[in-house]
């Protein structure tokens, strides 16, 4: 287990030998990303920029959420949405989605750095992210997902030989709040990789309501390390009187350390009847619910 304050000196040091002149930092605003701008920030001040995409791909109420919590450090928020839906309008295949998403990032993280002047990129990397993508589980967008070609003088990842658990660990000597220090994974290309299948504008609608209603019925009374609605493919139900052929939903909800194993929560009957009977319920164009109690290995925590 790292020792955190003797990282957190360690870290602001390598930052400020590594980091010459302005920086920006692609923030998220999980644990990951959060970690890495507090501690840029307290290596190279006011010569870091954070900065937020929305992509679009993101759960509901995350832009606001991100503005709230990151006032005091000259946070740039970036609407890209239109750009990358348009970069992964057509594909299928979950590593051709994950590289595009992955070089829809770098690029506007370049023209933003264009903009500032800044030659080096911050990013929130951690040991996992480098293990599947090199292990060829999965490629993650900020690892190999990148382009071959990249426009920055220097790529910094101060967390890169961390776990999950040691992450959270630093962000707790760091001061950060339980809502960030705590809070679940979601993946760098957000629910675009909770999407089976191509990613349009009505899927987005209706995995991100689905999402946020597993999220309310299972973080608080549950506290699993990552919970989700994924969107599967279109079934045959019936909605009154009417023959629907409505998208399926797949919930997953996982307990792990690191995010390298993990077990399925067992819920309640009445649970996953709440559930299922929410999202069938409040979103008109689902069909049916199916809960996901495969662990990792054989399966991935995310259903791409």
């Amino acid at each position: 287990m790292v020792k955190a304050e003797k990282f957190i000196h360690e870290s602001i040091e390598k930052i400020k030998k590594d980091v010459k002149g302005r920086a920006i930092i692609a923030l998220s605003g999980g644990v990951d990303s959060s970690v890495c701008a507090v501690l840029a920030h307290r290596a190279i001040g006011e010569l870091l920029t954070p900065i937020y995409i929305d992509t679009g791909l993101m759960r509901k109420g995350e832009t606001e959420r991100i503005k709230k919590t990151f006032t005091d450090m000259n946070l740039q928020i970036i609407d890209a949405k239109d750009n990358f839906l348009r970069a992964l309008k057509g594909l299928t295949d979950p590593e051709i989605k994950r590289k595009a998403v992955g070089e829809a990032f770098i690029r506007e993280f370049e023209k933003e750095a264009r903009k500032l002047g800044a030659h080096c990129l911050i990013q929130g990397t951690i040991y996992p992210d480098r293990i599947e993508s090199e292990g060829g589980i999965k490629s993650h967008h900020n690892v190999g997902g990148l382009p071959s070609v990249v426009d920055f003088e220097c790529i910094v990842e101060p967390i890169a030989d961390l776990y999950k658990d040691e992450v959270r660990e630093v962000a707790r000597a760091l001061g950060l709040p339980k809502e960030i220090s705590e809070r679940m994974p979601f993946p760098g290309p957000g629910l675009s990789v909770r999407i089976i299948g191509e990613v349009t504008e009505e899927k987005l609608e209706v995995v991100r309501a689905a999402n946020a209603i597993v999220e309310e019925e299972l973080v608080e009374q549950f506290a699993p390390w990552q919970t989700f609605a994924a969107l599967l493919e279109k079934g045959t139900g019936v909605k009154g009187d009417n023959r629907v052929h409505g998208w399926i939903i797949g919930v997953r909800a996982v307990q792990s350390r690191d995010g390298m194993t993990a077990e399925a929560v067992e819920l309640p009957w009445e649970v996953l009847r709440k559930i299922e009977s929410r999202i069938t319920g409040e979103i008109p164009n689902v069909s049916r619910v199916l809960y996901d109690i495969t662990p990792k290995p054989p399966a991935t925590i995310e259903f791409e």
